[in-house]
């Protein structure tokens, strides 16, 4: 079943619920899906997103690896080569450096070295970003290395619907995915979410507000801070139209696009560091395809180019806010 399906059956569910639901549906579905990663199985995850599930389905489904992060990955693409559906976590993004091996020359190869003959199903799950005062490489933002890899897929759900809608979509696709869930929206954020299989296509962007003035493009835990920034430009009279973009790739630019002909002005919102990040390819597709609609250049609100501040309230300099996010809306709007 997809987003645009009727239903009417719901249940309010934080983001982990959410994915814990989704998870739990999947195995359940197909016994090909396995799970697997430091911590998932006895203790169900450092946040608990799978909470349950070995209990539910055994420990050969459902269980824990050392803390190797190469291992898990290489591991995986072996059982999705073997006709598996393996789900892998990184218990935090930022731990999976050691494994870019495995990222760069397998994982998302496979389809192009075998002319297509061999797909490869694996969803890697990761919690990623700031906003709750972590310990260092617990917030890092990688999206773009991963979004620069070709042959994998990168998807950032912002709401529970969404994670739970794009993680069985995930889960189901032919394709190595990167499933980045903002650690901040874990908890904090609760909705009415689809029971059941639930699916929301990828590549496919949110449009959470409607507005004329300015675009304001964001994903993950982006979204609510562009959405608070939103609100404050209404209050001036300045119609906002916040893009969730849910995927970065596949990237959904026919609604950008549509939208930044309309505004004519663009803000996007990411907090990875500045230099290179995937805010950078957004604004250079903006460019390419959509120069002659804009009236003020593209404003990028992003993290700075140092490591992710650990513990202290250094963060909050310089992870994105609401103050950042508005002042750039301004700025486009007097250009």
């Amino acid at each position: 079943m997809t987003a645009t399906a009727a239903r009417t059956e719901t249940r309010t569910m934080t983001m982990v619920a959410a994915i814990n639901d989704a998870l739990d549906i999947a195995l359940q579905q197909d016994d090909a899906v396995h799970i697997f990663g430091e911590d998932v199985g006895v203790m169900g995850g450092v946040f608990r997103a799978t909470d349950g599930l070995q209990a539910r389905y055994g420990a050969e489904r459902v269980f824990d690896t050392p803390l190797a992060e190469a291992a898990i990955v290489g591991m995986g693409i072996g059982m999705g080569l073997a006709g598996l559906k393996p789900v892998a976590e990184i218990q935090f993004a930022g731990f999976l450096y050691p494994a870019l091996d495995q990222v760069l020359s397998h994982l998302g190869r496979y389809r192009h070295r075998t002319r297509s003959r061999y797909h490869l199903p694996m969803v890697v799950r990761a919690p990623y970003g700031g906003g709750v005062h972590t310990p260092e490489q617990h917030a890092d933002s990688p999206e773009a290395i991963l979004a620069h890899t070709p042959g994998i897929k990168v998807v950032i759900p912002s709401t529970p619907a969404d994670a739970k809608g794009l993680l069985l979509s995930a889960i189901n696709d032919p394709d190595p995915v990167f499933f980045f869930e903002a650690i901040k929206l874990y908890r904090s954020v609760k909705e009415d979410v689809p029971v059941g299989d639930y699916r929301v296509p990828l590549g496919k962007a949110r449009i959470v507000t409607v507005g004329d003035d300015v675009t304001v493009i964001c994903y993950g835990g982006m979204v609510e801070v562009a959405q608070k920034a939103a609100a404050a430009a209404k209050t001036a009279g300045i119609g906002v139209e916040v893009i969730d973009l849910r995927t970065l790739v596949p990237l959904d630019t026919d609604t950008i696009l549509a939208s930044v002909q309309k505004t004519g002005r663009v803000v996007v919102v990411t907090e990875a560091p500045r230099t290179g990040g995937f805010h950078s390819e957004i604004s250079a597709t903006i460019a390419e395809e959509a120069i002659e609609f804009l009236r003020a250049p593209i404003i990028r609100v992003t993290g700075f180019d140092a490591p992710y501040p650990p513990f202290t309230a250094i963060e909050d300099v310089y992870r994105p806010n609401a103050v950042r996010v508005a002042r750039a809306i301004k700025a486009a709007m007097g250009y």
